[in-house]
């Protein structure tokens, strides 16, 4: 079940060799920050999550090893951000800011683009 997956934890040893475990949904919390902050992200998109009441991982999936993890990121942007853009600024802060505060390697930060947020002024309100 994702309910079960999303409570695994991640071993890391540290400098001294003892083991760390650090949950998904830490990790989650940390890339949920980090691509919030990029100008452009109207809001991170939940679906499942925001039921369960998971405010801090919302729009983050996280797949964590051992010594690495793959990130899935869904946002809904901006009217009139250029889309490419967005994404990789989003990329290279998620992974940053996991790999700096973990210690682990991020193979992948996918960002899935779930929608945009037209202007109210752009929506026609004919009946």
């Amino acid at each position: 079940m994702d309910e079960e997956k999303d409570l695994e934890e991640v071993s890391v040893e540290n400098v001294d060799g003892e083991g760390i475990r650090i949950a998904n949904d830490v990790i989650a919390a940390i890339a949920n920050k980090a691509a919030s902050e990029v100008p452009g992200v109207f809001s991170m998109s939940g679906g499942i999550s925001d039921v369960f009441g998971k405010k801090m991982s919302k729009g983050i999936k996280v797949d964590a090893g051992e010594k690495s993890t793959k990130i899935d990121v869904n946002i809904i942007v901006e009217y009139g951000i250029r889309i490419p853009d967005i994404a990789f600024e989003i990329q290279n802060r998620v992974k940053k800011a996991v790999e700096s505060m973990t210690g682990l390697e991020v193979l992948e930060v996918n960002v899935h683009v779930q929608g945009v947020n037209l202007p109210e002024d752009n929506i026609s309100t004919e009946g």
